[in-house]
């Protein structure tokens, strides 16, 4: 069954660390106000990305389970061949975002934002944060904000027809995009400068795209 591979979807979040710290900077910054500094910060920083990789989670077994249901039939593979190639579509994209060179994810991210806009203020009653449950619970909530890195995965996540793989798939972009958030509440001035120089998001976003241009041409060639 064609699916975007779990290294890659992996590489795909931690290569993205520019748009997460560029797109979550001001979220991380709310989360992590009024914090205690030492292990406690650390652990309720871990509690906020466990809840949002839980979020991505959810989704990924949900789309799963929606294409499992309309792709059991021989004559639904061309349609799950379209989504996969539509996913990786997304990730050429992406990449092209991160390097500087294509706004074109501004515009799909757009599609969300009602979305948030309902969850946003629920956010903000659960702060300041004072308990690893609540941190969880934030996170959860932090998880639906729209973002294009987000959705390049969630098609991937379509195209597995499996909710058990589903669900994978977005496990592994999240784990992909751990180090740099939870950095990022850690270290955050420091962070942001680094990733958002220009050399580092050029590099990033073209490794970006790159790897959606290798799982577009090997599909093309296995179908050739």
């Amino acid at each position: 069954m064609l699916e975007t591979g779990f290294l890659v979807l992996f590489l795909s979040g931690l290569l993205g660390g520019g748009h997460c710290v560029g797109m979550c900077g001001g979220i991380v910054t709310a989360l992590s106000l009024n914090l205690p500094a030492g292990t406690r910060r650390f652990v309720l920083m871990l509690g906020y990305n466990l809840g949002r990789i839980g979020s991505y989670m959810a989704a990924g077994a949900l789309l799963g389970a929606l294409s499992q249901a309309g792709l059991s039939m021989a004559t639904a593979r061309p349609f799950q061949l379209a989504l996969y190639l539509l996913a990786n579509g997304m990730i050429i994209l992406l990449g092209l975002y991160l390097a500087g060179l294509s706004r074109w994810v501004i515009a799909i991210e757009k599609l969300g934002r009602p979305l948030w806009q309902r969850i946003q203020p629920r956010v903000a009653r659960l702060l300041p944060i004072r308990s690893l449950g609540g941190a969880v619970l934030a996170g959860a909530a932090w998880g639906w904000l729209p973002c294009g890195l987000v959705y390049s995965a969630s098609l991937s996540a379509l195209a597995t027809g499996n909710w058990l793989k589903g669900a994978g798939i977005m496990l592994a972009f999240g784990l992909g995009t751990l180090p740099n958030l939870l950095a990022m509440g850690l270290f955050a001035d420091q962070l942001r400068q680094s990733l958002q120089k220009r050399p580092v998001r050029l590099v990033a976003g073209l490794a970006v795209a790159g790897i959606g241009a290798f799982q577009l041409v090997r599909t093309l060639l296995s179908f050739s």
